[in-house]
């Protein structure tokens, strides 16, 4: 029986990501991934800019895009998006550090990452079910099956469940999936358009659906129906293969004409079910991603949600196995992360609310189309989509600065230029020092083991303060230039890296 300080069960990007943050820190790790081989489907593929943001951090921004054409690095420009279909957002106005959003297929994303771990010293195992769990409070046992019927075991300090909205992690460990029902019976595919000159364009919504079109006059094309009928969510297929007559047959039905396709490379249903794990952790076992929460795939916010709670667990856990966590750290991904899921699930329900394909919803759609246009309006949604809005509650309410994200700071160290993100590449906190504080710095030197400190200038910070920023780039701690500063800073220090070595 092998064991491991992790396992991460489910070797999509969310689980590949996690295990490359574990990697990075030196934690044993084990990725038990059911598929022999990766299929290759994106079934997702935008990254918002707190997740551009949060990659650049690492050093990944550039190699999650294919082909030679990367991502321009200025925020600041306008972007236009859609809320409930409608495209009248902005999501531009909100980032002021670039990329807006960038266009990263998930089954490419998830090979960079998968990639980086292996290197690292992370084991990727496919062909690898998890079928059975047993936390036995010291470790936890896991039972493994492969396609041929073999089972065997593999034992960890902790486990992770990134194994996608049917989770048998979450599922063994007893963790509850609640929330709302599904309402609307979605179908997806990529298939060859016969004619794409006459298929419908982008987003339609009729009285009878919705048909999306991502059309590709040269290769595959990306089709979905949204089907709103109480009918379609009560066939006794529902969970059956979808065909590609049931496509094309529910595309001319939605459209009221018919629309020629072949050659689908895959096709699937889902729903706009929108569940969430009641808690992300029990006992030595959490959840991330999909198998924390899911939701109908509006504004494509999903992936991002996942992909953000890898960064957030990543170095929390790691904190846990090398034992230098501070009581109750662990159990702050749940308390930062939930409430985030929980916004986007409140958003994209709206947003399903108002896509009915219903006239009394009309005159609300029209409505909505003039609210986007007030730039408190535009900004709001704008914040919510792309996750820039996200702060962290980090318990000190009288910190202007604490919970933020950290922008890239342009600074110099020494004789040498640096940004702050080259600074977060190797996944350590950091005591960024503007002003010179040399006191604060004799505060933080029992934390070098873990805590790297640097004295930079930076013109683009007027005030000058000292920061305390957390592996996963948001503030823990922000100097106001008081005699207190150094009590709070000791503070700061115990409650998110332990106590000094």
């Amino acid at each position: 029986m092998t064991h491991y300080e992790v396992a991460v069960a489910g070797g999509g990007p969310v689980g590949m990501l996690l295990a490359l943050e574990l990697a990075t820190r030196g934690v044993r790790t084990v990725v038990l991934e059911q598929l022999p081989e990766p299929t290759g489907e994106s079934k997702a593929g935008t990254l918002h800019a707190r997740t551009a943001e949060t990659l650049h951090r690492r050093g990944l921004l550039d190699a999650v895009q294919p082909g030679p054409h990367k991502a321009a690095r200025r925020g600041g420009r306008s972007v236009t998006f859609h809320f409930a279909g409608l495209f009248n957002l902005d999501i531009g106005r909100v980032v002021d550090e670039g990329p807006v959003i960038v266009g990263s297929p998930q089954a490419y994303a998830e090979q960079v990452f998968a990639d980086r771990a292996a290197a690292l010293g992370a084991v990727i195992q496919r062909d690898s079910e998890v079928v059975g769990l047993d936390d036995r409070g010291d470790r936890v046992v896991l039972d493994v099956r492969s396609t041929s019927g073999a089972t065997r075991q593999v034992t960890a300090d902790w486990v992770v469940g990134c194994d996608g909205a049917r989770s048998a992690v979450r599922k063994l460990s007893g963790i509850k999936f609640v929330g709302t029902p599904g309402t609307v019976a979605a179908l997806m595919g990529d298939v060859r358009l016969l004619d794409p000159g006459t298929a419908p364009v982008g987003w339609q919504r009729t009285e009878r659906g919705w048909t999306l079109f991502w059309t590709n006059p040269f290769g595959h094309s990306r089709v979905c129906t949204y089907d709103f009928r109480d009918a379609a969510l009560s066939r006794p297929d529902r969970t059956a293969p979808v065909t590609l007559e049931e496509l094309r047959t529910e595309v001319e039905r939605i459209a009221g004409r018919p629309v020629p396709m072949d050659q689908p490379r895959w096709l699937t249903r889902f729903t706009d079910a929108a569940l969430q794990a009641d808690t992300y952790r029990r006992g030595r076992v959490l959840v991330a991603g999909d198998a924390a929460h899911v939701h109908f795939p509006a504004g494509g916010q999903g992936v991002n949600l996942g992909l953000q709670d890898a960064v957030n667990l990543g170095w929390k856990l790691a904190a846990q196995v090398r034992g230098w966590a501070p009581e109750g750290l662990l159990d702050t991904y749940h308390a930062e992360r939930h409430p985030v899921a929980a916004r986007v699930l409140y958003n994209v329900r709206a947003q399903v609310g108002l896509m009915l394909p219903d006239r009394r919803v009309d005159a609300l759609r029209e409505l909505f189309v003039e609210l986007m246009q007030l730039p408190q309006v535009n900004d709001f949604l704008a914040g919510m989509i792309t996750g820039v809005d996200v702060r962290y509650d980090t318990g000190r309410p009288d910190d202007q600065l604490a919970g933020l994200f950290v922008p890239d700071l342009r600074l110099k160290v020494g004789a040498e230029a640096a940004t702050l993100a080259e600074l977060l590449r190797a996944g350590r906190p950091v005591l960024l020092d503007l002003a010179d504080r040399e006191p604060l710095r004799r505060v933080a030197a029992p934390w070098a083991d873990r805590v790297d400190v640097v004295v930079a200038s930076c013109d683009d910070v007027p005030s000058a303060p000292t920061l305390l920023v957390r592996p996963d780039g948001y503030i823990a701690w922000g100097g106001t230039g008081l005699e207190s500063d150094h009590d709070t800073l000791d503070e700061a220090l115990r409650t998110w890296f332990g106590a000094p070595a």
